[in-house]
Parts: structure tokens; sequence; C-alpha cells
């Protein structure tokens, strides 16, 4: 009989002796020695023992000893040896496992039983350990040479008894695996087997998860986690694989799948889950201090518990009590894992719930348990775990797996979740309420009066059902949110939801028609559902779903909010979750999504892209007919500012070809009226998109000029008065060669018509001025000589102002400003006759600048085209160097820079004839000036006319933007009147022309700076809003230093008008990206101005707050904590020091900016007595703290001790200025109360006598009086008596500062006669100072 076989710690052990009489390796053989050939020949010897000997050869020595000396230098071999040895050994151990189950029965060698037994042990331990050992010395030759993947791309080629590891290693794995499924309580005579045994396989299978490549083969894998567990389960190795697996998942992210796999496949097999409840025990136990350390093994942890949630749902459940108090530690990843786990476990862990009821209601008890948990956490601290609840919410959903009574309570929290800091979180919550809809249990379309309408029904109908009971006792019986689930709720659910869904289409679809056409009789609209339970739970179900569409429906104001967020997730999932809403039919849905147009701007991309996207889903991707209306509806409803961004995407669709040509045909027949039912507003609106579209391809409009002039000057422009405008802007968006052919055919009456639509009066007053604005605009851009036409039109409207018969006469008369005149003209058609020729005017100042450009082009195009000829010509010198002499001649003569300056010259002479020419040329524009400057002058004339003061204005501003000398002349005249004009319109309208006085003409605006960021303050709105666009344009545009006046500007954040404060944020948001933020440089002078502003502190705080935020970079910091410091060397005000002190506490300090702060001590060591003061300073250190290293943070308290120290002697010191203060005036009234004294002497003793005979007799008359003086007197003799050293009275400070003195006991006599005293010296103050002087003497 063969020694016994001990597993030893490693495989080169076996060559040590013993003492126990184990079975060791006695002669190895050293094969590195041996020839190619002699290998081979040694390795079918080995093979052929194994395969022709019975199983139990290994036991020999010889035979032991050989295949040890094969298996340690497996590496050595060749493949084919590898192959025979290995194959040798496997299919030794694969015979030998079947036989295992036979050692019972009676042997016919008559071996006995314990011998038989010995010998399997032995077999079976060594076949285990060579194979074990050929794998684990296999795959550190893999990993050197790096063959796998080789072996991977080649294995289905290679013949059947050649090499190939990865199919070897399978196997062998598999067939450990097997062993272990096998009797072994037969072979080690109990139910555990040996412990060497157990930890040597336990101890390999775990080394091998170490190998990420390893664990890529799907059956090696699964062989793994059999052996896991296996070992765990089967035979009680729980603890110690327990130790592996957490020491495996905090190390390795790779195997948290496989492990999860490992202990499920062992509760599945062996139907016993103590591996796993150890292991949640285990992860239970750990103190979550050590999950904060360890980060990366928090992370691991926790995704293997959801791992093992999503697998063991129900032993999971059983356990979770132990996992619930990690939710009260600081690692948010383990928080998260959590929050994963509870998801997973009410979606899978409650799905069928089998017993009794008593166990029915445990488990649901234990759902809403945690249920509430998921609802608390929506509210926990860290942001990763808010954003976590809300998706494991989401997932829930998806699953169906909420039930009706909840869904509000988490639609609740979603919509709350809109409004948090993070944008992670406001993210997981959109992402939410999307979900939410998709999958909500109410139906396909959400309006709020369509719930209402079916729900009134059928309470009506729930009367009906039970008229004798009221219907709040109906409601109370209906089943509330938490009865739903800790009841029998989830019954109640189901048949409530599948009622729901039944009836959906027909209830909530069907009822709102039919109350809105009232056709169906009451009795008939209403459904009959059942009996009265049906309709009890289609009431609760409806009351449900109204609520949520009321929840919906009151995050669109928050949803406005986020499309302007900073962050491009929260813009874009708000668009996602808009889209929804709109699908869904959420009131208000599609009145936000508008909001969305001026996204288009945006500078990030992806914004862009998610609008476009929105955009196409929403109105393009329809059918031609269906798109253009889409389009003419949102022309139509657009404000200003839609309609830029309207035109803008509409442009870049078009360029794209994502607005088809059949789109553009549908436009034209709506336009034309060729679809029934279209009015004059559709084909007003249908032009305008028309319009946008040309200005991309000029092309859509060459096909329907007729159309242009028929329809849109036609009757319908009566209808619809903006059509008129509408064309005018479609003929200025013709293309060069459509402009020509409209001339051609019908010039004169295009012209014609927009002579009239001037000069005529059938427009109305409030549509006259935009539809005159694009039309003399149109005859600028069209007409070959405009300034004819225009000339006539101003003739025209001035006649039709003054009904002047001739032309020459009235402007005499205008020139003069005879009242006469002004008193006969009518107030409208003057204002009308301003405005005709300032925009006149203004378009013949664009007009010859255009001409400018084209002169400049045509001479930069001949250059050119000379330029390209004579390069082309040949090669000859006399051909080449003629024009380039006649080039270098005219450069040296300065002809080229002759022309530029004529050309200037003629424009320069042609601008100012527009405003400034006189009575001489006959410049009728001009001639209207002086008119105009006197009407405006004449404040209480225009005051008495607004809207003759608004044309006015406004005239008189396009006047001054054209001629530098006028504007110059009349900047005072500008000023006085947008401070001063009594409508909010003048003064919007000229803080708007001062911005263009201010592009054009810097010089002359620069010194009336001030009063233009006076506009800021502006009671109005409207102005202050203006005021605040113009100066941020010419601000972030450099046509405006930005001057000491820029915190009126700052000001403007804390406006009570929020899109005032919102314009402010943009601006300074945006001047923070210009170069090295001037922020940083205006923050001192901001913060010294406002200090002196009459603001509240609050205010001030937020504004400054703001402010600092904007500034990112370490340097600027650190050198605003100098500049701070240095401030408050200069500041003797308490209320400036809060001030500074409050902005060095919002600053973002660094390690350099703490020590700067410390070395700047002297500068503000004198404002340390005060407590505000104090506490910011105090912010400031706590902050520090946080990011300090051990040695800053030993400085830091360091400091934090200097300064508590100081604030206490500095409070001292005041304590004692304050009080010698006090003492000092006390001792001046005492002076004169001593002289007082010295000179009643004499009269005390009668006084005391007269006062002991009368008793306590007193004259109310004088008794407040005597009060008053005897309590002065007795203190100033008390300070007397201190002050001479013999005071009997004890004088002491109040922490406070005041002093305290200790009762005195006096006579009244003496009292009266102090009183008499004083009185005296009330009374004859003129003798004080001889008195003094002679106390003193005394």
């Amino acid at each position: 009989m063969a020694p016994p076989f001990i597993f030893p710690p490693n495989l080169r052990d076996l060559e040590e002796e013993h003492d126990d009489g184990r079975l060791s390796v006695q002669t190895p053989i050293d094969i590195r020695s041996f020839r190619p050939s002699q290998l081979e020949e040694f390795v079918k010897g080995v093979s052929f023992d194994l395969s022709d000997k019975e199983l139990f050869c290994v036991e020999d020595q010889e035979v032991f000893d050989r295949v040890y000396s094969l298996v340690r230098d497996f590496s050595l071999l060749t493949p084919s040896c590898k192959f025979n040895l290995v194959e040798s050994l496997r299919s030794n151990l694969s015979v030998l496992l079947p036989n295992v189950d036979s050692l019972l029965r009676v042997p016919q060698d008559e071996t006995p039983l314990l011998d038989r037994v010995a010998s399997h042990r032995n077999a079976f331990k060594i076949y285990t350990f060579f194979l074990l050992n050929v794998v684990l010395a296999e795959e550190s030759n893999q990993k050197t040479n790096n063959n796998s993947k080789a072996a991977t791309n080649t294995r289905k080629k290679l013949p059947l008894n050649s090499w190939n590891w990865e199919l070897q290693r399978s196997r062998i794995v598999n067939l450990i695996a097997n062993s272990l499924e096998i009797n072994l309580v037969l072979l080690f005579g109990s139910s555990d087997p040996d412990e060497n045994y157990m930890s040597f396989i336990t101890r390999n299978a775990f080394s091998m998860f170490e190998s990420a490549a390893l664990l890529k083969g799907s059956d090696t894998k699964d062989a793994l986690c059999r052996i896991i567990g296996t070992c765990a389960t089967k035979y009680h190795y729980t603890a110690q694989s327990c130790a592996s697996i957490m020491h495996l998942i905090h190390k390795y992210d790779f195997v948290l799948t496989h492990m999860a796999d490992a202990v499920a496949g062992a509760e599945k097999k062996q139907a016993d889950g103590s591996l796993a409840i150890s292991i949640i025990r285990e992860i239970g136990r750990a103190s979550p201090k050590d999950y904060v350390r360890d980060t990366v093994g928090a992370e691991n942890i926790g995704r293997f518990l959801v791992e093992l949630a999503d697998r063991m749902p129900r032993l999971m459940s059983t356990n979770i009590g132990v996992l619930v108090p990690q939710f009260g530690g600081d690692s948010y990843k383990i928080r998260n894992a959590l929050v994963g786990v509870l998801g997973k476990l009410v979606a899978k862990a409650f799905k069928d719930v089998e017993g009794d009821v008593s166990s029915k209601c445990v488990r649901l008890r234990t759902k809403q348990a945690m249920l509430e948990i998921l609802l608390e956490r929506c509210r926990d601290v860290s942001a990763y775990t808010r954003s976590r609840v809300l998706q494991v919410w989401a997932e829930l959903c998806e699953e169906h797996a909420v039930s009706i009574g909840l869904w509000n309570e988490v639609a609740t929290i979603a919509a709350g979740r809109l409004e948090d800091k993070s944008a992670i979180v406001r993210k997981s919550a959109l992402n939410l309420l999307i979900v939410m809809l998709q999958h909500n249990p109410f139906g396909p379309q959400l309006r709020i009066a369509s719930f209402e309408a079916t729900l009134d029904k059928y309470k009506e109908r729930l009367k009906e059902l039970e008229p004798t009971v009221p219907l709040e006792s109906v409601l109370d019986g209906i089943p509330s949110a938490n009865d739903t689930y800790e009841a029998d709720g989830e019954v109640d659910h189901v048949n409530t939801e599948r009622q729901a869904e039944e009836q959906q289409e027909s209830v909530s679809d069907s009822c709102l028609p039919h109350v809105e056409d009232g056709v169906m009789q009451k009795d008939s609209s209403v459904l009959d559902i059942g009996n009265l339970e049906q309709t009890r739970a289609l009431v609760a179900s409806l009351e449900a779903g109204l609520r949520f569409s009321r929840c919906v429906t009151a995050t669109m104001p928050t949803l406005v909010q986020l499309m302007a967020s900073s962050s491009a997730t929260d813009v874009e999932n708000t668009i996602l979750l808009l889209m929804r809403c709109r699908q869904f039919q959420i009131d208000s849905s599609e009145a936000c999504l508008r909001k969305m147009l001026p996204l288009v701007f945006s500078q990030d991309k992806t914004i862009y892209e998610a609008v476009e996207n929105a955009f196409i889903t929403i109105y393009i991707r329809k059918s031609p007919a269906e798109t253009a209306k889409n389009l003419l509806n949102l022309a139509i409803d657009s404000s200003i500012g839609d309609l830029a961004s309207l035109e803008f995407i509409i442009g870049a669709l078009v360029s794209k070809g994502d607005i088809s040509t059949s789109t553009i045909s549908a436009l034209w027949d709506f336009f034309s009226f060729n679809v029934s039912g279209t009015t004059a507003e559709q084909s007003r609106g249908a032009l305008s998109v028309l319009c946008m579209a040309a200005k991309s391809s000029t092309a859509v409009l060459s096909s329907h000029l007729q159309d242009i002039v028929d329809i849109g000057f036609g009757r319908w422009a009566k209808e619809e008065p903006l059509l008129a405008r509408t064309a005018c802007i479609a003929l200025q968006r013709l293309s060069k060669e459509d402009k020509e052919k409209l001339m051609l055919t019908t010039g004169s009456r295009v012209f014609g018509i927009l002579q009239n639509l001037i000069s005529g009066f059938w427009l109305p007053e409030n549509i006259w001025y935009a539809a005159a604005d694009k039309a003399i605009s149109a005859i600028y851009t069209i007409h070959p000589t405009p300034e004819t036409l225009a000339a006539d039109l101003v003739k025209r409207s001035l006649n039709s102002v003054f009904d002047c018969s001739g032309g020459d006469e009235c402007p005499n008369d205008i020139d003069s400003g005879s009242t006469s005149v002004l008193s006969t003209v009518h107030v409208a058609k003057l204002s009308r006759y301003l405005f005709v020729v300032s925009h006149v005017a203004l378009n013949q100042l664009v007009y010859i600048e255009s001409c400018v450009r084209k002169i400049q082009k045509q001479r930069a195009k001949k250059e050119k085209l000379d330029a390209e000829c004579h390069n082309v010509q040949g090669n000859s010198e006399k051909s080449t160097d003629a024009p380039m002499k006649e080039i270098g001649i005219n450069a040296e003569l300065g002809l080229a820079a002759s022309e530029d300056a004529i050309l200037d010259t003629l424009s320069e002479r042609a601008e100012k004839e527009i405003v400034s020419g006189g009575l001489a040329q006959k410049n009728l524009i001009g001639l209207c000036v002086p008119f105009l400057t006197k009407l405006c002058r004449n404040l209480s004339l225009m005051q008495k006319y607004p809207e003759l003061q608004a044309s006015g204005m406004l005239a008189l501003c396009r006047f001054m933007i054209i001629d530098a000398d006028f504007c110059e002349a009349n900047l005072q005249l500008l000023f006085t009147v947008v401070e001063n004009a009594p409508t909010e319109t003048v003064r919007s309208n000229c803080t708007i022309a001062l911005g263009d006085l201010a592009v054009r003409f810097p010089n002359l605006l620069e010194p009336w700076t001030e009063n233009m960021y006076a506009r800021l303050r502006d009671p109005s709105i409207a102005v202050r809003k203006n005021a605040v666009l113009v100066l941020s344009h010419l601000i972030l545009n450099d046509m405006m230093k930005v001057k000491g006046y820029i915190n009126e500007m700052a000001m403007r954040l804390e406006d009570e008008e929020e899109r005032i404060a919102s314009l402010a944020k943009l601006f300074f948001h945006e001047l923070s990206k210009k170069g090295s933020n001037p922020i940083y440089n205006l923050l001192p002078d901001i913060l010294g101005r406002l200090s002196n502003q009459n603001l509240k502190k609050e205010s001030f705080c937020n504004i400054m707050q703001f402010l600092i935020s904007s500034i990112k970079k370490d340097k600027q910091m650190e050198a605003l904590v100098e500049k701070l410091c240095n401030r408050f060397s200069g500041v003797t005000d308490i209320k400036q020091w809060e001030y500074i002190s409050y902005c060095l506490s919002q600053l973002t300090f660094t390690e350099k900016g703490i020590k700067k702060l410390m070395e700047l001590f002297k500068t503000y060591e004198r404002v340390l007595s005060e407590d505000s003061v104090m506490d910011h300073f105090k912010n400031i250190i706590s902050k520090g703290k946080k990011f300090a290293k051990p040695e800053l943070r030993s400085c830091i308290e360091e400091f934090e001790e200097k300064l508590n120290k100081f604030h206490m002697e500095k409070k001292d010191q005041e304590i004692t200025a304050r009080n010698a203060q006090v003492h000092q005036q006390k001792v001046g009234n005492l002076e004169g109360l001593v002289a007082a004294k010295d000179f009643g002497e004499e009269n005390a003793e009668a006084d005391t006598a007269e006062a002991g005979a009368d008793g306590e007799v007193f004259d109310p008359s004088i008794e407040g009086t005597n009060q008053t003086l005897n309590e002065e007197f007795e203190e100033n003799s008390e300070n007397s008596e201190e002050t001479s050293g013999a005071s009997s009275v004890v004088t002491k400070s109040d922490p406070g500062g005041m002093e305290v003195q200790s009762p005195t006991i006096l006579l009244r006599g003496a009292s009266m006669s102090k009183a008499k005293k004083n009185t005296w010296v009330v009374n004859d103050q003129d003798d004080s100072a001889s008195t003094r002087s002679k106390s003193r003497s005394k």
C-alpha cells in the first residue's frame, strides 16, 4: 500500500523529506538535459504507463517521480508532449470518478475496503494536484509569451491531437468541478473533505479568477463558478470562500458579475443560500468609514450587490435589513448601490406573492418599507445618490412596478427635483418624467379639461349607483396610496389598471368631444362599466390621472427656466420632455416648446442640434401640406424675437434640403388661397415663411412675382393689413434677376402701389408705420434711382400735412416756425411726415454707402482681372515689363490712393448734404431740419402730444445718426428729453438711439457716458431693459469702454424685474469670457461704489457673490485677497468693513491665498473688533481647513488663535476707551457740583432741621425734578469720593461696558439739600467758574 498523499503548499515541496511517511518525490528527473527526441520518448513512456497500467499506478514511486518531473518543467515540453501528458492525466481522473461510487460493492480481488478507499483517495488527490499545477504552469507561460490571442484565432484550424490550451484548460477545470460533485464522503470518510484538499482547490480557483483573459472563456468561467459554489455550500467551506470573494471584489472590478454568477449558481444548484447570506452580512458588518477610505472597493461592493439582487431577489429581500444601516454612512457609492438593490427587489422580489394571507401581508409591508426608503433617499445629501434614486424610479416605471396610488407621489418628487442645484439630478428628474409620461397608466392624452369632464360624469354615475351615501364617504372608501400598498393593494392596483386600460380610449379620449359637441344625451355619454366597485375604481383612477396631469402641467414654468440653463444636458433633456408632453397633449406644452426657438442662436453645437432635431420632429417631418400649415401658424403666432429665430432655422433647413420643394409649393398654395378655407392671416403667414426661405434660396420667390404684387397689395391687404408689409419684405428678398424682371414687367405699377401705401390713409395707424418702413426700404432696394422717387414721396407727404399748393413757399413758413402754421397742422399727418422724411434720410445714407461699396468692389474686380490678364500673357519681356512699369508709376504717383480719397470725399459730401444742405441748394430734407429742431425743443407742446413727441424725437435721432455736426448740436436736447420725457416710449426710443449714436460717433458720446448709464435707474421697466441691452451690446463689442459707472449695471443684478436681472447676469457672464476677465479689475471699484449706495445688505451680498463667482483663476483670486485687504486701511466706516470682509469670505482660497491673508494681517487687525467682520474671517478659516494639508492646517489654526486674541483685545480696548470717555464727562460735571456744595454748606443744617420737623412732606410740583437732581448729585458725589481715594462706593463694569454702582444710603434731608444746591447750579451758571476756583483754594 502506497504512502498517503498530502497536498503541499506548492509543487516543489514534494521533493522535501517528511517524517510522517507521506508520498514524496524520491528521484526527480531533470528533463532539461534531454534532447527533443529523448524528451518525446520519455513522455510517451509516462503516458503509456498511465494508460496501460491500472488507475492507481500513479501511486507507484517511479511513475509518481516521472509525472512530477514532467509537470515541474511543463513549460519545456513541446505541444505534442503537453497534449499527451494532459490527456493521460485527465482521462485517468475522468475514469476514476465513476469508480468512487462503486467502492461499497464487493470486489472480486478480495482487497480490503480501507485499502481500496485509500488507493482511490490517493489517486484522486494526485491526479487533481498535477492537473491543477499544469493549469497554473501553462497560464503563467501564456502570460509570459502572450500567446492566448494567437491560440484563440487558430483554435478551429488545429488538429484534434494538437495543443489548444483554451480547450484543454476548459476540460481540466470542468473535470475538477465534476469531481467535486461526486460522493466524496466515500473517499474522505466525512461530509467535509480533507482541509488541505479543499484549501488547495479553492485557493487555485480564486487565483484563476484574478485573470481577466481566463474569464473570457464561458466554459472555464462556469466551471470555476461551480467549483467555488460547491466548495462553499456542499462542503461547508463558506467562511474561507466568503473572505476570498470579498478580497477579489475589493481588488478587481471585472470579477463582479462572475462572482455574482457563482454565488447565485451555488444557491440554485445546492438549494443553499448560506454563501450569499454570509457575503451580505459581511458587507453589512463593515464599518461605513472603511468604504469612505476605499472608494474603489466601495464602488465594486456596490456593483456586486446590485448584480446579486438582480440574480437572487428573494434571498436578498429577506436579508436587506442587514444592509439598510449602511444608508447612514458617508460613502455615497454604497448608498447608490443600496438604492439600486432596493429597485431590483421592488421590481423582482414581489412579483409572485405566494403563501397565506399573513405571509402576503409581511411581504407587502416589506415592499412598502423599501418604497418609503426610496422616496426618502430622493432628499439625500449627495447629488449622486439623488440622481441614482430618480434613475431607479424610472426603471421601476418602465417595468410597471409603481402602482397608481404611488404614481403621483413619485411625479411630485420628480417635479421638485427639477429645481435641484445639481445638473445630474435635474437630468435624472427630466428623464424620470419622460419615462412616466411614456408609461403612464392613464391614457394617450392627458388634457386636464378632458379628465375633469370625464371625472364629473363618472362621479354622477357613482351617485346614481349609491344615492343614499354622500360623495365624501364614497371617496373615503377608495383606497389611498398607502392602503393600496399595505393591504391587498397589489390586487386592487392590477384590477384598477386593467379596467383603466380597457376603458381609457373610450373614456378619456371620447368624453371631452361629447361634452363640447353636446350631441349625445347625458345617459348615453357615460359608458356603463359595471357594478359599484368597478365604478369606484375607475373614479379613483381618473382622479389620479387628473392629479398627474396637473402635476406635469405645473412644471412648465420651471421647464422654461431650464431651457435657459448654462448646462447643455438641461436644455437637451428639457426639450425631450416638452416634446413628450406635447405628444400627450399636456396643457401649455406647445407654448413652452415655442420658447426653445431662440436657442438656435446658441454657440453650443449640442443645444443647436437638439433644437433643430426637435423642430424637425414637431413641425417638418409631416406631409407637405401639414408641414406648410405648421410653419405658417408659427409665423403668425410668433413674437418679433421668435420670428428672427424662426427665420434662422428655416434658412438653415432650406440650405440642408430638409424643407422640400413640395413644402414650398404647399406654402404658395396657402398664400394664393388655392387651399379651401385659407384666411388672409394664413396667407400672410405663408408669405412670411417664404420670405424666410428666400434668404437662403432666392429662387423660392421667382416663380410667383405677380402673385406677390396682386395678392400682397390687393384687396386682401385691407382685410389683413400686415400682408402689405410682408409683401414689401418679399420684394426686398428678390434676386437681382427677379428685380430686373419685375422692373420690366410691372415696375411702374409696383412703385405706384408703394407710393400709395406710404402716402395713403387706408392702413390702420398702428400698422402704417411698420408698412411704410418696409415700403421705403423696398423702394431703395429695387428702384434704379430711388432718390427721385423718395423725393416725390417726401413732397407728397409734406403736401398732405400743410396742404401747400407750391413746394417752395411752405418750407419758408416751416423754417420761420410761425405759430399759425403749427396751429393748423394735423398731429397724425405731421407724425407721418416726420417718419417718412427721417426714414428716407436714413435709407439715403445706407444707399450712399452701398453705392460706395459697389464702386469699390467693381474697381477691385477690375484690378484683379487686369492682374490675371497680365500674368496670363506671354513670357516675352515686352509683354510683361510694360504693365508692370505702368503699375509702378501709378504707385509712385499715388494714383490709387488718390482715387480712394476722391471716393471718400464724394461719399462724405453726399452724406453731409442729406441733412446739412441749406436753402441755397434747395435740399429737401435739410429744409425740414430747422423745423424739427424747434419742434422738439418746444417741450410744452411735445408733452401735450406724446405721439408727436415720439415721431419727432425718432426723426431727430435719425438725423443725428446721419450728420455729426447736427448730432453734436442736439445732444443736450436728446439727453434732456431722455431724462424728462413723460412717456416711456419716448425714453425707450431715445435710449436705443443713444446706442446707435455711440457706434457711429463714439467720440461725441464719450463725455455723456455717465448720462447713458443713468438710464439704468429709470423708473420704467422697458427703459431699464433697453438700457441694459444697449450698454451690453456696446461694451461686449468694444464700442464703449467700461467706465467707472459699471456699478450701475451691477445693481441691475438685483432689479425687481426678473427679466432685467437675467439680462444683467448674462452681460456679466459674457463679460467674464473676454480677455483675462475684466470683472477681476472692476471688482474693487464696484465694491467701493456699491458700499456708498443706499443698498440693502442682502442685495449687496447677492451682487458681490455673483460677480466673485465669475472669477475662476487662482492667481486672480490671490491678487484679490491683497487688493481687498489693502482697502481696509483707507476705510473708517464699519459698514464698509463688513462689506469688504464679506467679499473676502466669498473668495475661493488656495494655499497661496491663505498665506497671503496671513501676511497682510496688519492691514485689517484694527477692524477685528467688530463681531460681523470676525464672523466673515471665521468663515474663511473654516474654508481653509477643508483643503489644507497637515502643515498648512497647523498654520491656519495658529492664525485662528491670533485672530481670536486680537478680536478680544480690540473689544477690550474699545470698552476701556468708552469708559474713559464717560468718566471724563462725569468729572467735568463734578467740578461744578463741588463748588455748589461749598457755597451751600451754611444752609445745609437748617434744611436738615426743617426736614426733620416737617417729616416726609414734599411739594408734588417739584418731586420729579428733585428726584432727577438727587440721582445726578449722588452719582457725581460718589465720583468725587472715588477721585479723592476715600470713596466707600465700589464701582465695577458689566460685560456691556456700563458701570454698575453699589447702593448708597443717604438721608432724605441731605438729598433735599443737594437738590437745592443743584438747582442753584442750574440757575446761576454765570458764577460757576469763580465758584470752582474758590473750591480749589479751600
